[in-house]
């Protein structure tokens, strides 16, 4: 039993030992890789020298394209359809008639109101002869014209709904797939088709709010979509009046051309905003970034050594990234090995 509890208690000492020299060893300092003298051993990695450069300060963002016009086409009256004098998929003009519904019944009660108008005019015309001769008060007479009124409302009532009954297109564009027939009963409720107007097409993006400053009005910016390498072109013309509390972000609205037709309001927009043109700008690679805690840092080469250095970043690339603090016009950054890189670790430099 004794010898069991020995063999325990040296076991934990040599566990705590262990322990004891590690820590030991890593407060050392001496953490990089070592030669066959026992001495730090020097890391080779790529670098480049720090060059002021006008950066055009580009921002990529991801959009969504909208038709300029859309509207969906219903009757304000029920009824049956009595002609449809449209093609599915085709452009249609301003003003063109795109379906009638069947107003006989209203065209009965017009001419029904037309006659109780009539009626109405002669009594009035009667009343006034009256008046004139003191035979009926003020009163009568004012009875007699307000009938007479409202029976010329009537008319206008019965004529605004009769012309309710032929749908005509709000604006010119390309109508969509029909939902209904000849002969369809319909109601205010059914949709019959969409009408867009894509010859001008609406590019809907947000900006962050750190740039929301830098967006001018009638900017130009461009964009593409997927599936396709073309570039195509826009102008700003809408800047919502503030920043969106949730996102942080600025809704920017812009206009492009789309005679050929080629562009289709729903589809994603890839937008290459450009912002101030920057000069004696510090630019560096993206893979010499280290993110931290408290932000982000580089590596650059001191006296043989690497040295940690906090910048401040804003605009990035595919491949480089815009510094605007911490590092200086001729510093030697570290662009490879970084992630295993540490505080005075020796480093050999290959500048590219």
């Amino acid at each position: 039993m004794k010898l069991k509890n020995i063999i325990y208690a040296l076991l934990i000492i040599g566990f705590l030992a262990f322990i004891t020299y590690r820590v030991i060893e890593n407060k050392s300092g001496d953490s990089g890789p070592k030669g066959k003298d026992g001495k730090n051993k020097s890391m080779t990695v790529n670098g480049i020298v720090v060059k002021s450069q006008t950066f055009d300060n580009n921002l990529s963002l991801s959009g969504s394209i909208e038709a300029n016009e859309q509207v969906d086409i219903r009757s304000e009256v029920s009824g049956i359809v009595e002609g449809i004098y449209f093609k599915e998929g085709s452009n249609v003009s301003k003003g063109q008639l795109l379906f009638k519904v069947n107003d006989l019944e209203l065209r009965a009660q017009l001419a029904q109101a037309k006659t109780k108008e009539g009626l109405a005019s002669e009594n009035e015309r009667r009343a006034k002869l009256l008046l004139q001769k003191e035979a009926i008060s003020l009163e009568e007479y004012d009875i007699a014209r307000a009938d007479y009124k409202l029976a010329q409302a009537q008319i206008q009532l019965i004529q605004a709904q009769i012309a309710k009954t032929s749908v005509k297109a709000p604006f010119s564009g390309k109508i969509g797939l029909r939902s209904i027939s000849q002969g369809t009963y319909i109601t205010p409720s059914i949709l019959v088709a969409k009408l867009v107007n894509i010859g001008k097409l609406k590019i809907t993006f947000s900006v962050p709010e750190k740039y929301a400053n830098q967006i001018k009005m009638n900017s130009n910016l461009s964009f593409t979509v997927t599936g396709s390498s073309q570039s195509y072109l826009a102008k700003v013309y809408a800047i919502e009046p503030e920043v969106q509390v949730a996102t942080r972000t600025l809704q920017v609205r812009a206009l492009a051309e789309n005679k050929d037709g080629k562009l289709l309001p729903g589809t994603f927009a890839n937008v290459e905003l450009p912002l101030d043109i920057i000069k004696d700008a510090i630019v560096i690679p993206t893979e010499a970034i280290v993110p931290v805690q408290d932000g982000k840092k580089v590596f650059i080469s001191n006296q043989g050594k690497a040295k940690e250095i906090l910048v401040e970043t804003t605009t990035r690339t595919d491949a480089s990234i815009l510094v605007l603090s911490g590092l200086k016009v001729g510093d030697t950054v570290l662009t490879s090995g970084v992630m295993s890189l540490k505080e005075d670790t020796p480093v050999k430099v290959k500048i590219k």
